[in-house]
């Protein structure tokens, strides 16, 4: 059975797919553009190369999305588990009460007071936010620390995933589009539609394989601080 992080990463990955495969057809001239002309009889027009430039540019927003909204899903996902699963604040290890402790630090106290009652258990969720753990600053290197942070493994087949090296451009290129530092037709150029095709593959390989990471730390409960397990 396919978890619900897993469902919804699938449907994500094939809206991107379909794009990016989208992409490939109007470079290579096999997708045109069909229009009714004078009498009602359709006209086939070549597409704009500045349009395709604008549409190439376009698909790196997309990946970031895809992106941030997986790792995003997989922290709460995290914070789920231990909710479901009664976790208290003295079991979880060291890196995450750290974590615990800074979410508290962003929130008003009056509201964290009126969503306590076991403040053992509920500190942990009490402080989450996850509009708050990513904004525009994702790339490989910060979901290594983030693994780190959280204790998962973000190790993964590099032949395959290139270990998410693709992210730094994914995200500066994003970025750029979105304070407008380039325009789309700029950040469009560089980049035909099989290595952007290539570029998607890599990076849905790689967060497919932190992905399964996390699952197998919350199946092993890696969460738990080793050295109070067995205790009282």
């Amino acid at each position: 059975m396919t978890s619900a992080l897993f469902q919804d990463f699938n449907e994500r990955s094939r809206e991107v797919s379909k794009y990016f495969m989208f992409l490939k057809s109007l470079e290579q001239g096999t997708t045109k553009l069909t229009m009714e002309g004078k009498g009602g009889i359709p006209k086939t027009k070549e597409i704009d190369s500045e349009l395709i430039k604008t549409l190439k540019a376009s698909g790196f927003l997309l990946l970031y999305n895809l992106v941030e909204a997986t790792m995003r899903n997989a922290i709460e996902a995290i914070f789920d588990e231990l909710k479901s699963q009664g976790v208290s604040y003295d079991q979880i290890r060291p890196e995450l009460k750290k974590i615990v402790l800074k979410n508290l630090k962003k929130r008003d106290p009056d509201k964290i007071f009126l969503s306590i009652t076991a403040i053992s258990i509920d500190i942990i969720i009490a402080g989450f936010d996850k509009e708050d753990l990513f904004s525009g600053n994702l790339d490989g290197r910060k979901i290594r620390t983030t693994a780190t942070e959280y204790g998962f493994s973000h190790l993964t087949d590099y032949a395959k995933t290139g270990d998410g090296i693709d992210l730094l451009i994914i995200k500066s290129n994003r970025n750029d589009l979105a304070h407008g530092f380039k325009s789309f037709a700029e950040v469009g150029r560089d980049k035909t539609a099989d290595e952007l095709l290539e570029i998607k593959n890599k990076t849905v390989r790689y967060l497919r394989q932190i992905l399964q990471n996390i699952e197998q730390y919350l199946s092993n409960k890696d969460y738990l601080d080793s050295s109070t397990l067995g205790t009282p």
